[in-house]
């Protein structure tokens, strides 16, 4: 345990943030299964809304530091191509 004020306000902060990283990348993971739950009922329709929606949600987590951008980028890229391959 930490005995420093400085420690002590770190492991706090570190807290709030590993919050706020968990909840956002939940938030994206939920995006990415209606996506694939639409290509895998072969909906090209929903699954082209559901890609527009995920990509605005990867590009937000890409932005707050959440992923790397390139990570955000093969997000994307991946799921773009399973839609493509439906339509």
């Amino acid at each position: 345990m930490a005995n420093i004020k400085s420690a002590k306000k770190r492991i706090l902060v570190n807290e709030t943030k590993a919050a706020r990283n968990k909840a956002i990348k939940s938030k994206v993971k939920t995006y990415v299964k209606k996506v694939e739950s639409a290509v895998a009922n072969n909906d090209a329709e929903a699954a082209a809304v559901a890609l527009r929606e995920a990509t605005v949600e990867i590009n937000k987590a890409g932005s707050k530091g959440v992923y790397h951008k390139n990570t955000c980028s093969r997000k994307i890229s991946r799921l773009s191509k399973a839609v493509n391959k439906i339509s």
